[in-house]
């Protein structure tokens, strides 16, 4: 397989060299030094990309990929307020895109216990839930999309949650989830999700230990995407 990578930096680079270890070849490397190479002509040449850049510029390099009809997975957080337009389009173009806010395996198998738990927990209202989540002083959204995500999930599932705060913690039995934000040091990314009663405290979390974990699921995901149209999540790549 052929990949284009977009957004060369610490992401970028251990994607290409997990790709290449699995077999795969780099095709083109792009950054804000080499932006002619998001040509159509070029982009056309890959059978996949791999997008991880910023916020401001992530919905338009997806774009500009789905122009191409080339399938693109993003694994950048922070533009949430317009994945729904790229999804539409993506849908109606019979292009290819997977979206994710966090590739780790071991995140998006929080991600699956998460639904379950918060399903079981809309039971028993004398446990109110809370997040936390720690990442490296580098990481320029707070709430992560991986906590953003986390407290979406709960708020499908738990009908007295209306919403999320990142402000102090609120009084017990709010309606809003406080998602506590630490930036701390080169932490990779720490998640837990707390349910706790007047009489005990039951919790679930995930501590990446490096960035490796991330990606790979970017090149698992690239790989189940390449052949396939439509959109698509970590959920089908792990069939969750």
């Amino acid at each position: 397989m052929k990949i284009a990578i977009i957004g060369y930096g610490k992401m970028g680079k251990m994607i290409e060299s997990i790709a290449v270890d699995r077999g795969h070849k780099i095709g083109s490397k792009i950054d804000i030094d080499n932006q002619d190479l998001m040509a159509a002509e070029n982009l056309k040449k890959h059978d996949v990309v791999i997008e991880f850049t910023r916020p401001e510029t992530a919905a338009d390099n997806i774009s500009r990929c789905l122009d191409a009809g080339i399938p693109v997975v993003s694994g950048t957080t922070g533009w949430k307020d317009k994945l729904g337009e790229l999804v539409n389009r993506c849908k109606k173009e019979n292009t290819a895109f997977l979206y994710a806010s966090n590739f780790s395996l071991g995140v998006n198998l929080l991600f699956h216990l998460n639904r379950q738990m918060a399903s079981i927990m809309n039971r028993y209202q004398e446990y109110d839930v809370r997040l936390s989540e720690i990442h490296h002083i580098q990481k320029l959204d707070a709430p992560s999309g991986t906590a953003i995500t986390l407290a979406d999930d709960i708020l499908e599932n738990i009908s007295r949650k209306k919403g999320w705060t990142m402000e102090e913690p609120p009084i017990p039995g709010s309606e809003k989830i406080w998602i506590d934000c630490i930036r701390a040091g080169n932490v990779a990314g720490v998640h837990e999700i707390s349910y706790e009663s007047g009489s005990d405290l039951l919790s679930i979390r995930h501590a990446a230990k490096d960035r490796r974990g991330f990606a790979l699921g970017a090149v698992l995901a690239a790989e189940f995407i390449s052949d396939k149209t439509g959109f698509f999540t970590m959920k089908e790549v792990l069939n969750l």
